[in-house]
Formats: structure tokens, sequence, C-alpha cells
């Protein structure tokens, strides 16, 4: 299992913007499925956003329309970008990465199923 890192958490009011990022060295550009994950405590870990190549970008119904995926990808390395607005209480919760080189099934995979995975980064949203 790879480590990866998240980047950008932080506390914000109702209705604001965060942006999160995540990075993975190496190489990447053949296929990949890469995602977003939360979780509230005593509660599992949430499938935010996913996205395969080849594939789509698939968003949780709770953060569609609201959250943002986009990816950069180089020869060295694959960036994870999560632009999260109008933010809610709700989603308050730790945010985590993930990525993986075999992109089949990308949307209906689970924390367990990605080789590489971040250690979280704390979001709060206050009313």
């Amino acid at each position: 299992q790879g480590q990866l890192a998240e980047s950008g958490g932080g506390s914000v009011q109702a209705g604001g913007s965060l942006r999160l990022s995540c990075e993975a060295s190496g190489y990447w550009m053949r296929a990949y499925c890469v995602a977003w994950f939360r979780q509230v405590p005593g509660q599992g870990r949430e499938g935010v956003a996913f996205a395969g190549s080849p594939g789509r970008t698939i968003y949780a119904d709770s953060v569609k329309g609201r959250f943002t995926f986009s990816i950069t990808i180089s020869q060295a390395k694959i960036i994870l970008s999560l632009k999260m607005d109008s933010l809610k209480p709700e989603d308050t919760a730790m945010y985590y990465c993930a990525a993986d080189r075999r992109h089949s099934g990308c949307g209906n995979r689970g924390w367990d199923d990605f080789d590489y995975r971040g250690q979280g980064t704390q979001i709060t949203v206050s009313s």
C-alpha cells in the first residue's frame, strides 16, 4: 500500500469554499481510478467523488453540483484536487484521497480497494 498526503483542510463558515489537494508520484498516464472519501466519527467511510481513466467522474448525491473533482497528470505524478463550494455543516468530516492504477469498477470501489491512500485532513463547516 502506498501513502498519499492531503493538503488544504481547515475550518470555514457555511456557504464558504475550500480546496483539497493530494499528490501521488509515478507514472499514471495509462489508466487510473482516483477518489475522495470522507468519514465522520461513528460512521463508515463515504465515497464523495470518483474519477477513472478511461471513464467519467461520479459524485455522491450529497455533493453533486457543489464539489468539483479535477486531475492533473504529468510523466512523474498525478495531482488530485477537490474544490468544495457552498459548504454545509453536514460536510464536516475527515477527508481522504485514494488512487489506484486499475480503472475497472472505479465508481463502485470501497476504501480498501485502493492501493494508495491518504492519512486524511479535517474539514469543519460551522453554521
